[in-house]
């Protein structure tokens, strides 16, 4: 599981509170478990919190506003991308303004995503072994 240190915990619950428009409208839908797919929002990941992440297929869903095409921002964005690569997690991104046009759109797409994504315990090997199980 990713996880991130007690400040980035801190940072997240506040995010939590304070969620723009398009993250509460997309929240609103992914809270439902699309296609059986558990999102978090929110989510504290080593130094960064992610906007939505879905843990069993490591994928991280972020929400862009104007902002993020602005000064230092894409270099900002590119180094999260390269870090949370070097984690194993798949960034899918989605313009704000998409976001607000199409909802059910938006949410195809990052189904889309996660189903060409292989789940984290794959079938094939089973479960991860319980705790106390000899391996």
């Amino acid at each position: 599981m990713l996880h991130g240190p007690k400040d980035t915990q801190t940072k997240a619950r506040a995010l939590r509170a304070g969620m723009s428009l398009p993250e509460v409208k997309l929240w609103q839908a992914l809270r439902a478990r699309p296609a059986g797919l558990k999102f978090r929002r929110q989510h504290p990941a080593g130094p960064y919190v992610l906007d939505f992440f879905c843990a069993g297929r490591r994928l991280a869903v972020e929400v862009d506003g104007e902002a993020h095409n602005r000064g230092d921002r894409p270099a900002r964005d590119a180094c999260r991308d390269a870090w949370l690569a070097a984690q194993g997690v798949v960034i899918v991104r989605i313009s704000a303004t998409e976001l607000l046009a199409d909802v059910d759109a938006v949410v195809r797409h990052i189904v889309e995503a996660a189903s060409s994504l292989p789940p984290l315990h794959h079938a094939a090997h089973g479960p991860p072994p319980l705790a106390g199980d000899d391996i």
